[in-house]
């Protein structure tokens, strides 16, 4: 933390003697009272500039706050005309992610009626040379919390878990653990657990709690044997591995789907689950060996 406290300084240091640079924000994780902050946080720093051009086009000046191990570059095309990023890992392990911003652009994003998303999550006004930040809205930092579904999408992602698990299966019989993986890990985990686990959380919090990006803090909710059914939906390259860590998966969303349903005044889908079930299990004991 001292390493990036002193890069912090660093880029204060030299915004305030640059003539091009009008007002620099601190946003994100550091400037978010409910986001998790370690040694690994990101400096998340947004630029504005009178003109940002130069500072697109090139990249020496990353040089002045340490040696970079790499760097990812997106220009405005990117965000639709609203700004470039030049992302950042230096030798010193400290990651800055860079917005830059010409003045227009910012004011643009700035008169807005809504807060974006990036600043109501959070933001701090390190240096504003123009005044330029004063009618910005206060951060509200509940972009993150969780939500209550509709009915539609609860019902939705708990079919699309059931008609998706049947591709996994199939993968499994064929032996083919690369389709298999995308399909549990980014169709079904991504698109169907998470924000079943995260509904499933908040309704335990009256829907004012968030859990972070992509489940960060749900071991921080999940405890004895809940987590241990949590863990069980991971699994490494093994055919009968994966295929346990499928059965896993459907454990879980039987017993926090129920849950959920209860508390949303909603019905589960009992007879998909058992029809899907016997289809998952028939798949696994009558193709014990991959396809030929």
């Amino acid at each position: 933390m001292k390493k990036r406290d002193q890069k912090l300084k660093d880029i204060i240091n030299w915004a305030k003697e640059n003539k091009e640079i009008r007002a620099l924000l601190l946003t994100s994780s550091l400037v978010n009272p409910l986001a998790p902050v370690d040694d690994f946080s990101d400096l998340d720093i947004e630029i504005v500039f009178e003109s940002n051009v130069t500072y697109v086009e090139h990249s020496t000046w990353l040089n002045l706050f340490g040696t970079p191990i790499a760097i990812l570059e997106e220009d405005d095309s990117y965000f639709d005309g609203k700004h470039a990023m030049k992302m950042v890992l230096y030798e010193d392990h400290t990651k800055v992610d860079f917005k830059l911003f010409s003045k227009p652009q910012f004011l643009k994003e700035a008169k807005m009626e809504e807060l974006p998303e990036d600043w109501d999550i959070g933001y701090q006004v390190l240096l504003d040379k123009d005044d330029i930040t004063r009618g910005l809205k206060k951060p509200s930092y509940r972009v993150s919390i969780i939500k209550k579904p509709s009915i539609e999408e609860f019902q939705r992602i708990l079919n699309d878990f059931w008609w998706d698990t049947t591709y996994v299966a199939k993968c499994l019989a064929r032996g083919d653990i690369f389709y298999a993986k995308f399909m549990s890990e980014d169709n079904i985990r991504t698109a169907y657990l998470v924000p079943l686990l995260e509904w499933y959380i908040a309704s335990q919090h009256q829907w004012n709690i968030t859990t972070n990006k992509h489940g960060r803090l749900f071991k921080k909710y999940f405890h004895g044997q809940e987590w241990q059914m949590v863990e069980a939906t991971f699994s490494g390259s093994d055919i009968n591995d994966n295929w346990n860590a499928l059965f896993a998966m459907a454990n879980l969303v039987h017993k926090i789907g129920n849950e959920l349903a209860e508390k949303l005044g909603e019905t589960y889908p009992y007879q998909l689950e058992l029809k899907v079930r016997n289809y998952l299990k028939e798949v696994r004991t009558g193709y014990s060996m991959p396809l030929q």
